[in-house]
């Protein structure tokens, strides 16, 4: 199949915008909670969709108050937190365009966003990201005013706004159209500067009211969920817009590490994460497990999971023993990682990379199903999701309704819809060579079946060809990788050479436990452990694992364990967790020339 369509199930007039989803819902229910807001550990004080409108017009009112004016741009730099949805939606209604950035930027990365999107005013969350823009604030002369989220700069500009009229904010508010810019939101950057993404408020619009028709398991009124992802990325950011739309209730938690306690304490319906959450949590129950001499009981209870989950995809559905199976597992098992994840979730929304069929199956089985969604910043986050009713495990979903997805001739995945981006900001070469006949080139390739479901395969830049002129899709070997508890990241490389190979960091958080329940010390440090007999030979337990599933041309023939972390820290990783190769391959080419200055194995 070459491409799949679905037509819109609305029409939006071309008058509205996406404070019309806000003003919408608060006619609707005015009572009803829209926010969580943990002022105390565990503890959870609502925000109706009143509270949130009237907090949303005061601040709107103190930027007009401010000098903000319709179009302006202005950047958010902060971490995933209320306030980061009150600041958008507030500059919404004072008619200015959104530009995030990632709270964990440089300075050089934050003169760029500045510079680059003509951005007149700032707001950063703390003290820290405050330094790091008056390192470069010299170089961004047009941010004229600088506004922080945790000191009383916001109160002071909900005060500035007093004289400003509702219908003067009603003015500004309504001068931005379905067609207008909402946001500029930039690319990860990963072979070269990030580009600027022109999001129209159509998109968001559209996108939201399709899919609470599309998705009504999940898209719910009354429903909940925790972001936990940074806003700064389109994915949470839709996700935020969308639940506004819907009505769903959503807490914010802005550390990683608090999000099992903030998931028990908030109890969500749904969750939106990336493939490497759901990797964590299911290896830290398996190291936990083993830690208190389980590990072979749920190892049990995993492989019965995933049977169980294949049976139901097939005509005859599971026999009764692996029914018994699965529900005396239920009890000992599957009911105390529900219970981990607050107890009421049944959903999960899972996009970024492919989650794999083994972890889909053990999902499902023990009553959370993921949906695999796909889409890029470019086409305002999802393009294609799977539906509660209808999902295949392995694949990503058909595309949501005003959408269509078409395969190229070199396989290359293109997709259009009133979601994809008008151009990138500036850039018009950019613009010309990613949008074709409005198609956008997403630069990934894939495969589309006869009902509309895509199997996504790698990147297009990414394809490693070997000296042999066999083509390899890294990320087909590097996903599985990353399954085992102690890999943090794996990069595999091979372009030009005579054999495919991997660069593997191990993972600082996962390591200890692992080491301890297998008999080494877990205070080893990470070039320790780079070194440990026992460590290596679970890598290569894991590596044959995956070598098992490919050709002999693709199987990784060599690997050289890095003695730090992949991170995004340590300049390896964007903010959304996508490999700099090109950053990683230029660090470690020394132990890149290892690997291949031996004996060369044959391709």
């Amino acid at each position: 199949m070459k491409s799949y369509e679905l037509p819109s199930l609305v029409e939006t007039p071309s008058h509205e915008n996406i404070t019309d989803l806000l003003l919408q819902r608060v006619s609707k229910t005015p009572n009803i909670a829209l926010f969580g807001v943990e002022d105390t550990p565990g503890i959870w004080r609502e925000v109706s969709a009143q509270a949130f409108l009237e907090q949303v017009q005061d601040l709107a009112r103190g930027f007009i108050a401010a000098g903000i004016k319709p179009g302006d741009s202005v950047a958010i730099m902060s971490r995933t937190r209320y306030e980061w949805a009150l600041i958008d939606f507030a500059l919404w209604f004072a008619g200015a365009v959104s530009v995030p950035i990632y709270e964990t930027s440089a300075p050089a990365q934050i003169e760029w966003v500045l510079s680059d999107s003509d951005s007149v005013a700032l707001i950063v969350e703390t003290q820290d990201h405050q330094d790091r823009f008056d390192k470069i604030k010299e170089s961004t002369p047009s941010v004229k005013q600088v506004w922080r989220i945790d000191d009383d700069s916001l109160f002071k500009l909900v005060d500035q706004g007093k004289n400003v009229s509702l219908t003067e904010l009603e003015k500004a508010r309504t001068s931005r159209k379905l067609d207008d810019l909402s946001t500029i939101i930039y690319t990860s950057g990963t072979t070269g500067k990030p580009k600027g993404c022109e999001l129209l408020h159509r998109g968001f619009v559209d996108l939201s009211k399709n899919s609470q028709l599309e998705l009504p398991q999940v898209v719910k009124e009354g429903n909940s969920t925790l972001l936990f992802l940074p806003l700064a990325h389109v994915y949470a950011r839709f996700i935020s817009i969308l639940c506004v739309h819907a009505g769903i209730k959503v807490g914010h938690q802005p550390d990683t590490k608090n999000v099992a306690a903030g998931m028990q304490s908030f109890k969500p319906h749904f969750l939106l994460a990336v493939p490497r959450v759901f990797e964590k949590v299911y290896n830290s129950a398996e190291q936990k497990a083993e830690a208190g001499g389980k590990g072979n009981i749920f190892r049990k209870a995993v492989q019965v999971a995933i049977d169980y989950s294949r049976a139901l995809d097939s005509k005859k559905g599971p026999s009764i023993g692996l029914k018994i199976q699965h529900k005396l597992f239920d009890a000992l098992v599957y009911k105390k990682l529900r219970a981990a994840m607050g107890g009421r979730v049944e959903y999960a929304i899972s996009g970024g990379a492919p989650l794999g069929e083994r972890l889909g199956h053990f999902y499902r089985a023990i009553g959370l199903t993921v949906l695999e969604g796909y889409g890029l910043t470019e086409t305002s986050a999802p393009a294609m999701i799977g539906r509660a009713d209808d999902a295949q495990i392995g694949k990503v979903g058909r595309v949501l309704p005003g959408c269509g997805v078409k395969i190229a001739d070199d396989g290359e995945i293109l997709l259009r819809g009133s979601n994809v981006l008008r151009g990138y900001w500036k850039n018009p070469e950019a613009t010309k060579a990613s949008i074709h006949d409005g198609w956008f080139k997403t630069g990934d390739i894939g495969s589309l079946d006869e009902e509309g479901f895509i199997t996504i395969t790698g990147r297009k830049k990414e394809l490693i060809v070997t000296a042999g002129g066999k083509n390899v899709a890294p990320t087909a070997l590097e996903d599985p990788l990353r399954a085992s508890p102690i890999i943090g990241q794996a990069v595999v490389i091979g372009d030009q050479r005579p054999f495919v190979a991997a660069l593997i960091s191990l993972d600082p958080e996962m390591l200890p436990v692992w080491l301890g329940n297998n008999g080494q010390k877990s205070d080893l440090s990470l070039s320790q452990a780079a070194k440990n007999p026992i460590v290596l030979a679970e890598l290569q337990r894991k590596v044959d694992e995956v070598n098992s599933t490919v050709s002999n041309a693709e199987a990784i023939k060599k690997f050289a364990v890095v003695d730090s972390e992949l991170s995004e820290e340590s300049g390896h990783l964007t903010p959304s967790l996508k490999i700099k190769r090109e950053v990683v391959t230029r660090d470690f080419a020394a132990d890149i020339d290892e690997i291949y200055g031996g004996a060369l194995a044959s391709s």
